[in-house]
């Protein structure tokens, strides 16, 4: 019996093994699928493909100071033409991208891709070219809304909400450095980064999907080709992609973007004054118990909060019943709030609570700066 069992017992081994290994290596051919392949994209080919058609390069033309041929470079041509030697008009380096956000023709990229711009060139992906109208800027936000007019123009699907996850994967699509369109990979880092110095209104989603000058502009989508942001800005001392980009989150940009479409600009309301956030020091010597507000540091001579009563040194504990605990957030929440509309502050002024009730003017970004508000 023993030797029976020893004869059967090696083939009994090595079938449970072929087993195993077929299982691990291709489970198809025994009717099962990997759980990790039913859960994993292996490809973001059809996201790309569903969005890259709307997601556009930008040039611009100018006339170089560089004459047809070197021989007319001479100072005896110069002088014989008395300088009315022909000129050569090229097509300058790329500005950025832009996308393409309906079938009217409407585009959104930054303000910094267009300023400046005489003539602005828009690149399809299907070869067709055409020059685009600025509609409208907002450097605030660091938006521009473009209008081109072709037919079939393909157009990005935008994502149905705002609710981005730390961790979701995020592609990048622009012209980086001129070389032709590009895809980058990444994941969303983090959501509403603000205080980075780079717009006056900041709410970024930070990305580890390589941003490159000539992204800019360009659409972030997410992994099933929706557009979630448009791309704006890379953190490097060096210019190049360092794993920290960052992009406009669509709610905003849309908000920007239907704002400069009706009025050619972006209203926004102002109270006038600076603020940051509450030291903890003053709020142990406040006695808040864990209310959280934010302190005036400075108030705008002859602006609405002046004409209120708001004082430097005021902690506002509330706008219109909201509590306020990050700047960013509440003066955003005045920027909203339609010029000539009151709102309702409290206040903590030493020890004593207080509400105001503020008219909120027009914002005048020419003469206002980042920290005013």
């Amino acid at each position: 019996m023993r030797r029976v069992l020893g004869f059967l017992g090696w083939p009994v081994v090595c079938g449970i093994l072929l087993a195993l290994l077929l299982l691990q290596m291709a489970p198809d051919w025994l009717g099962l699928r990997s759980t990790r392949a039913a859960h994993e994209p292996v490809s973001y080919a059809e996201a790309v493909s569903s969005a890259a058609p709307a997601v556009v390069n930008l040039y611009t033309t100018r006339l170089v100071s560089r004459p047809l041929h070197p021989l007319l470079e001479d100072p005896l041509f110069q002088r014989f033409f008395a300088g009315n030697l022909p000129r050569q008009q090229r097509m300058e380096a790329s500005l950025g991208s832009a996308v393409i956000m309906n079938k009217q023709g409407y585009l959104l990229t930054n303000n910094h891709v267009v300023s400046g711009a005489e003539q602005i060139i828009v690149a399809l992906q299907d070869g067709r070219e055409t020059t685009a109208q600025l509609i409208g800027k907002d450097p605030e936000t660091d938006l521009a809304v473009l209008k081109i007019d072709l037919d079939d123009l393909p157009v990005i699907h935008p994502a149905p909400n705002d609710n981005r996850q730390i961790g979701d994967i995020a592609l990048a699509i622009g012209n980086p450095f001129g070389v032709g369109q590009t895809v980058t990979m990444g994941i969303i880092s983090a959501t509403g980064r603000n205080q980075l110095g780079l717009n006056t209104y900041e709410d970024f989603i930070q990305t580890d999907a390589a941003i490159n000058p000539g992204n800019s502009g360009g659409a972030l989508i997410d992994a099933k080709g929706q557009l979630i942001g448009i791309n704006t800005a890379t953190l490097s001392g060096s210019g190049g992609a360092r794993g920290i980009g960052f992009a406009i989150p669509l709610g905003l940009a849309r908000e920007v973007m239907q704002a400069i479409i009706q009025h050619g600009a972006v209203i926004r309301g102002w109270l006038g004054v600076d603020v940051q956030p509450l030291p903890a020091e003053l709020s142990q010597s406040f006695a808040l118990n864990g209310t959280t507000g934010i302190l005036i540091v400075s108030v705008h001579p002859g602006g609405p909060a002046q004409q209120a009563g708001l004082q430097a040194g005021d902690v506002i504990l509330s706008i219109n019943g909201q509590p306020t605990a990050i700047p960013h957030n509440a003066m955003s929440l005045v920027a909203r709030t339609r010029p000539g509309e009151k709102i309702t502050i409290e206040l903590l002024r030493g020890k004593q609570k207080l509400m105001q009730t503020v008219e909120v003017s027009r914002r005048q970004p020419e003469t206002d700066n980042t920290g005013n508000q």
